[in-house]
C-alpha cells in the first residue's frame, strides 16, 4: 500500500494557511481603530521621549535614535503579539473555535494563519513607526532597518503564538490579562528596551542576559548601526529562532490539547 504523497498535503496546508490569514487579515483591515491604537504607545514614546535623548551617548557605536527606535519597534512587537489571545478568547466564548475545528482545514493552519495575520499587522505598524524616526532625525542604512522588521516579524510570531497557548488554557478575559501584564513588564524592562542595559548597574545587566528579548534588541541596535555580520546580530538570530520554535511548538500542543 503506497503512502500518499507529501506534496498534496504541503499544497494543502498552505492553502489551508492563506485561507485563515485572508479571513484574519480582512478583519483586521475593517477595524482601522485596532491598526492605529496598536502603534499609538510607541509613537508617544518616540515624538514625547526621542528628544529628550537627543545628542546623549547612549551608546559607543550609534546615536540615540539608533538606540531608541529598535527598542520601540520590539517593544510594539511584545505588546502587540503577547495580548492577541484575547481575539482567540472571544471566539472560545462565542463558539467560533470549535465550529472551526470541525471543518477539513488543517488544525496548524488554524494558528499558523493567525500568528502571520498578527505579524503582517505589527510590521506594517513599524514601518509607520520607522517612517516617523526617520523624519524625526533617525538615520539607518536600509538593510538595518529590513533586519530589525524582520526580528519585528520573528518576535511577532514566537509571542502571538505564547499568547494563543495560554488563551486555550484560561477560560476569561480576566484571568489572561494579568498574566500577560506580569510577563511584558519586566520583560520589558529588562531587556533595555527604553534604554540600553549597559547603562545599568552591574547586577542589573547580568540579570538581563536571562532575559531572551534583550539579545533581540541588541541585534537589531547593531543591525540599524550597519554591523549586519556582528557576533551580536548572529546571536539575537538564534535566539529568536529558538524561541519562535519552542513557542510554536507549544501552541501547537496547547491546541491539540484543547481538542481532544
Amino acid at each position: 500500500m503506497s503512502l500518499p504523497s507529501p506534496v498534496p498535503r504541503a499544497r494543502a496546508f498552505l492553502s489551508d494557511t492563506a485561507l485563515i490569514f485572508g479571513r484574519y487579515a480582512r478583519q483586521t483591515l475593517r477595524s482601522r481603530l485596532q491598526m492605529l491604537f496598536g502603534v499609538l504607545m510607541p509613537l508617544l514614546y518616540l515624538l514625547f521621549f526621542g528628544p529628550l535623548l537627543t545628542g546623549l551617548p547612549l551608546s559607543s557605536t550609534g546615536n540615540s535614535w539608533q538606540v531608541l527606535v529598535p527598542g520601540l519597534l520590539l517593544q510594539l512587537a511584545l505588546f502587540g503579539a503577547s495580548f492577541g489571545g484575547f481575539g482567540l478568547i472571544v471566539e472560545k466564548q462565542y463558539g467560533v473555535l470549535e465550529r472551526m475545528r470541525v471543518t477539513p482545514v488543517s488544525r496548524s493552519a488554524l494558528l499558523l494563519g493567525r500568528v502571520l495575520r498578527d505579524a503582517a499587522l505589527l510590521v506594517l505598524q513599524s514601518v509607520l513607526l520607522v517612517l516617523v524616526a526617520l523624519a524625526m532625525g533617525l538615520r539607518a542604512p536600509l538593510g538595518g532597518i529590513l533586519v530589525g522588521l524582520a526580528f519585528v516579524a520573528v518576535l511577532t510570531i514566537a509571542l502571538a503564538s505564547l499568547s494563543y497557548a495560554l488563551a486555550l488554557r484560561v477560560r476569561m478575559p480576566q484571568e489572561f490579562g494579568p498574566v500577560v501584564n506580569a510577563v511584558t513588564m519586566p520583560a520589558m524592562l529588562l531587556s533595555g528596551l527604553m534604554l540600553p542595559m549597559a547603562l545599568a548597574p552591574g547586577w542589573l545587566d547580568a540579570l538581563s542576559h536571562l532575559m531572551p528579548l534583550r539579545y533581540l534588541v541588541d541585534a537589531v541596535r547593531a543591525a540599524f548601526t550597519g554591523a549586519y555580520a556582528s557576533p551580536v546580530v548572529l546571536r539575537g538570530a538564534l535566539v529568536a529562532a529558538g524561541l519562535t520554535a519552542l513557542s510554536m511548538a507549544l501552541c501547537t500542543r496547547a491546541f491539540r490539547r484543547s481538542a481532544a
